[in-house]
C-alpha cells in the first residue's frame, strides 16, 4: 500500500500560501494607521498596494527559470526568509517613499511561491490528483488566508498594536522555514519518506512529462508562440482583477460605504473569502473529475470561463443597488465563482507547456501580478475621483466577461502525450 506522504509536502506548501497572503493582506487592515503615521491619501495607499505587484510581476516572470533550475526547496526557503523579514519591516518605513521600497522588496520576495508550488506539484502528483491539490494551493489556501485575516489582523493589532501586528506574522515564515527544512524536498526520490508503492504511483502518472522535459533551458520563443498559454494569462488577468481590488479594497469599501468599524470589517470581510473556499474545492473536483472522463485539456478551459463569466455577472447587482446585504451576498457571489478557476490556471499552465512547468506557471503568474499593480491603483483612483467604487466594480465584470469568452471559443486542445493514469490508491 503506498504512503501518502506526498499530501504532507503539499500540506507545507499550502501553509506557505496562506502565511504568503497574510502578510501581503495585512496592509488592508492598517490604511487608517497609515495615513495617520504616515500622511497618505487614498490614491498614495493604491500606489503602496501596486507597488508590490510590481516586484512580483517581474519575479515571477524570473523565478519560473530559478525554479526549474535550482528545485522548488532551495528557491522557497530563500524566498520565505526574506519576505519575513521584509514583512517585519513595515512599521520601521518612515514614510510613503520607504513603503513603497519595502512593498516592491516583499512583492518580488514572495513571487516564487507559486511557480515552486507548480513544480512541486507537477513532481510529487500524478496527473489524475493535480487539479485537487493546486485547488487547495491556487484556491482554498489563497480564500482561506484572506478568510482569517480579517478576525486574525484585527485582533493582533488590538492586542499588540498595528507595528506589533507586522512583527507576529513576519514571524509565521520563520517557523515555516524550521519545518520546511526537516519535510520539504523538490522530488520524492530526494525524500526518505515516500515508500516503494508511492513512488511507483506518482511516477505513473508523470512519466511522459518527465520524458519532455528539458531541465536548465527556457525556449521563449515556445512559450511566446503558445496560445493556449496567453490565453491562460489573459484570463488569469482579468480574475486577478477583482481578487486584488477586493483584497486591498474591500476593507476600506465596507468601512467607508457602509459606516463599519475596523472589527466589524474584519467580520463581514469573511464572507467572500469563505466562498471562495467552497468555490475552489468545486472547481478542483470538478476538474479533475471531467478530466478523467474525458481526457480533454480543453474541457479545464471551458470550467474557467463558464466560472469566469458567472462571476462577473455576479458583481452586476453591486453597482445597480449597492445597500450592505446586496454588496456582501453577490461579491460574495463573485468571489465564489472566481474561486472556482483557483487551481486551475496553474493545472492550464502546465498543460500548456508540460516541458518548461516552472516557467509556464510563472508567465501566467506574471500577468495575475500585472493586474495586482493596476488594480489598486485604479481603484484608488476611482475613489478618490468619484466617491464610489461603482467604475471599478463595472471594470471587473467587464475583464471577466472578456476573459471568459476567450476561455470559452478561443483555446484548443494541445498536441501533447498522453499521460499514463494513475493507479487507484486504497
Amino acid at each position: 500500500m503506498p504512503t501518502r506522504f506526498r499530501w504532507v509536502t503539499i500540506g507545507l506548501i499550502v501553509a506557505l500560501i496562506v502565511i504568503n497572503y497574510v502578510d501581503r493582506s495585512a496592509i488592508s487592515y492598517a490604511v487608517t494607521p497609515f495615513k495617520t503615521e504616515f500622511g497618505i491619501t487614498d490614491t498614495q495607499y493604491g500606489v503602496v498596494s501596486s507597488v508590490f505587484s510590481i516586484g512580483y510581476a517581474v519575479f515571477a516572470f524570473l523565478s519560473g527559470p530559478l525554479v526549474d533550475r535550482f528545485g522548488p526547496r532551495k528557491v522557497l526557503i530563500a524566498a520565505v526568509a526574506l519576505f519575513s523579514l521584509t514583512t517585519a519591516l513595515v512599521p520601521l518605513a518612515g514614510g510613503f517613499v520607504g513603503l513603497l521600497l519595502i512593498r516592491i522588496v516583499l512583492g518580488a520576495a514572495e513571487a516564487p511561491a507559486f511557480p515552486a508550488a507548480t513544480r512541486t506539484a507537477g513532481r510529487w502528483l500524478p496527473a489524475s490528483e493535480r487539479g485537487f491539490a493546486l485547488a487547495l494551493i491556487g484556491g482554498v489556501a489563497v480564500s482561506g488566508s484572506l478568510l482569517i485575516a480579517g478576525p486574525l489582523l484585527t485582533q493582533l493589532m488590538g492586542a499588540v498594536g498595528w507595528r506589533g501586528m507586522f512583527w507576529v506574522i513576519g514571524g509565521f515564515g520563520l517557523l515555516w522555514i524550521v519545518v520546511a527544512l526537516g519535510l520539504l524536498r523538490s522530488t520524492p526520490e530526494e525524500a526518505t519518506q515516500p515508500n516503494d508503492a508511492e513512488r511507483a504511483l506518482i511516477a505513473a502518472g508523470r512519466e511522459a512529462e518527465i520524458a519532455h522535459e528539458t531541465p536548465g533551458r527556457t525556449d521563449w520563443s515556445a512559450l511566446l508562440r503558445n496560445r493556449n498559454l496567453w490565453i491562460c494569462a489573459i484570463g488569469y488577468f482579468a480574475w486577478g482583477f477583482m481578487f486584488w481590488g477586493f483584497m486591498y479594497w474591500l476593507p476600506q469599501y465596507l468601512s467607508t460605504s457602509f459606516g463599519l468599524s475596523i472589527k466589524a470589517v474584519g467580520a463581514f470581510a469573511i464572507a467572500p473569502w469563505a466562498a471562495g473556499i467552497v468555490g475552489a474545492l468545486v472547481g478542483g473536483f470538478l476538474v479533475d473529475r471531467v478530466y478523467r472522463r474525458t481526457q480533454s485539456v480543453r474541457s479545464r478551459y471551458t470550467i474557467m470561463g463558464v466560472a469566469l463569466l458567472l462571476s462577473g455577472a455576479s458583481l452586476i447587482p453591486v453597482f445597480l443597488d449597492p445597500t450592505l446585504t446586496v454588496a456582501l451576498i453577490f461579491i460574495s457571489c463573485g468571489v465564489g465563482f472566481g474561486f472556482v478557476t483557483g487551481g486551475i490556471w496553474w493545472v492550464a499552465s502546465i498543460d500548456a507547456a508540460p516541458s518548461q512547468p516552472g516557467t509556464a506557471a510563472g508567465f501566467a503568474d506574471a500577468a495575475f501580478a500585472i493586474s495586482g499593480v493596476i488594480a489598486p491603483v485604479a481603484m484608488g483612483a476611482i475613489v478618490d475621483s468619484t466617491g464610489t467604487f461603482t467604475s471599478g466594480f463595472v471594470t471587473m465584470s467587464v475583464l471577466a466577461l472578456v476573459g471568459a469568452l476567450l476561455m470559452l471559443f478561443a483555446t484548443r486542445e494541445p498536441a501533447r502525450t498522453t499521460v499514463a493514469p494513475a493507479p487507484e490508491t486504497v
